[in-house]
């Protein structure tokens, strides 16, 4: 994150878009005090609540960045996702010669989160045009980006190519039917995506390196890929890429993963003479959304999964590759917090309260996509005790409008700003305008500082693509 002046309000950075108005200010809060609150553990880890009540992340009290900002709002602890980075890169990095970690910007995608990354030191995991479009737009080096995805287009393909990525992750046959058609005879670097047809015990919907999946090779493909691949003049193979899915939380396929995978990188040295220089093994890292669901910590990751490729290598006399991991939603998902106000609030008798809030489905998707789960505070009462059961239902026109269907609050009323933890990954990305609802602003806090990365939509920006 760019570093703002301690100003009311401060010339954008330059490379920010100047039509977007960033705003800096310190906030001003009481004393923060850490009590025991046991969601916190589900929000930013320098969270607290100051001597108001109030809940407090990255030094700014968040009832006042509801009023600053408006609500819905997002907010992101900057030393908190620098920490995360920094983790991957350490953890991964001190117990393997080799690693390259690429943020899996499908998470969270703005051109602050990017800047972010940047000066941390990682690359980028890009599954999308339009995301390597907005990488470039903050020049973010392009040789450490690397463009996956299932159905690229020529187009697409053709962008990675004359824009120089590091390398592009060939997803099926017909994507190496296109490149040979389009690459024409210049110097590219590729990675095939292998299914290895392991179960990683997560949702279905998160679910990408089984047989049944849309993604990555299936093992009766293997063999024509990597010798069309090798046939084409200028397209250089380096290595072979696998992806579980997201919210593991077992080792357990991983190891399975890696086992198969450099197994084979076995066989097609022996049978092509091809050495696997690089080996991706992508990301689905567990996040805690709830105070019962711990995952394994970093280090325990990176201690198990380095060791495997270390011993799976020994075992089949291949030199060690280079690793890459892509975490994403680990990375944001805790360091990023949805505040919203409640509005109305219904009572059914015997059945259920619902407590709506002025956002939903159509800034956070995750529920009724995912049947996700996650946890809330009162921003305002942060510390209170939490006495009545409540549904939190948003604003759209669906039943299926859920953000939390159970969770336990303080006695809510109208105007309460509500903390919604774990929001980070994937809420933003998948916004939408359902109902004709603006999208909600972004912040990024640290020591007492807010500033403004995204802006709020306004009505002008609901029709400026429309054509009369």
């Amino acid at each position: 994150m760019l570093r703002a002046p301690a100003i009311k309000i401060a010339t954008p950075p330059p490379s920010i878009d100047t039509n977007i108005r960033h705003c800096y200010y310190k906030s001003v809060t009481k004393t923060s005090i850490k009590l025991n609150v046991p969601k916190l553990v589900l929000f930013p880890p320098a969270t607290s609540i100051n001597e108001e009540d109030h809940l407090v992340i990255g030094g700014c009290d968040t009832v006042k960045l509801a009023e600053e900002y408006g609500t819905p709002l997002y907010v992101y602890d900057e030393a908190g996702l620098r920490a995360r980075c920094r983790d991957f890169r350490e953890e991964f990095g001190g117990r393997y010669p080799a690693v390259d970690v690429l943020y899996a910007c499908k998470a969270f995608t703005t051109r602050a989160m990017l800047l972010l990354v940047m000066e941390e030191g990682l690359g980028l995991d890009v599954v999308s045009g339009g995301e390597l479009e907005i990488a470039r737009s903050v020049d973010f080096p392009v040789e450490k980006v690397s463009f996956a995805g299932n159905n690229k287009s020529a187009a697409e393909l053709e962008l990675a190519i004359a824009s120089g990525i590091g390398t592009l992750v060939v997803d099926n046959l017909p994507e190496v039917e296109m490149l040979r058609d389009i690459i024409g005879g210049r110097r590219f670097r590729a990675l095939l995506r292998l299914a290895p047809g392991i179960d990683p015990h997560t949702h279905a919907y998160n679910t990408t390196g089984c047989l049944d999946s849309k993604f990555g090779l299936t093992l009766a493909t293997w063999d024509e890929a990597v010798a069309k691949a090798l046939a084409i003049p200028g397209l250089d193979l380096l290595g072979l890429h696998f992806h579980l899915g997201s919210g593991i939380f077992e080792l357990e396929p991983y190891l399975k993963s890696i086992q198969v995978v450099l197994d084979y990188a076995a066989e097609i040295k022996k049978r092509h003479g091809f050495v696997t220089k690089i080996l991706s093994i992508g990301g689905g890292y567990g996040v805690q959304y709830v105070p019962e669901a711990v995952p394994p910590p970093i280090s325990t990751y990176a201690e198990i999964i380095t060791g495997e490729v270390k011993t799976q290598c020994h075992r089949l006399g291949l030199n060690l590759p280079r690793l890459v991991i892509e975490p994403g939603r680990a990375i944001v998902a805790r360091n990023g917090v949805a505040l919203y106000r409640v509005g109305v609030i219904k009572d059914i008798p015997g059945i259920r309260r619902y407590v709506s809030v002025d956002g939903g489905m159509g800034d956070n998707i995750r529920q009724p996509m995912y049947g996700a789960r996650q946890e809330a505070l009162l921003a305002n009462r942060a510390a209170e005790k939490e006495t009545v059961k409540v549904t939190i239902s948003g604003k759209y026109c669906e039943s299926g409008d859920i953000l939390i269907k159970e969770t336990n609050l303080p006695e809510p009323h109208p105007g309460d700003i509500l903390a919604m933890a774990g929001s980070g990954a994937y809420a933003i990305p998948m916004q939408s305008n359902y109902n004709g609802n603006l999208r909600p602003a972004v912040v990024f806090v640290k020591e007492g500082l807010a500033s403004l990365v995204r802006r709020r939509e306004t009505v002008a920006d609901l029709t400026r693509c429309d054509i009369d």
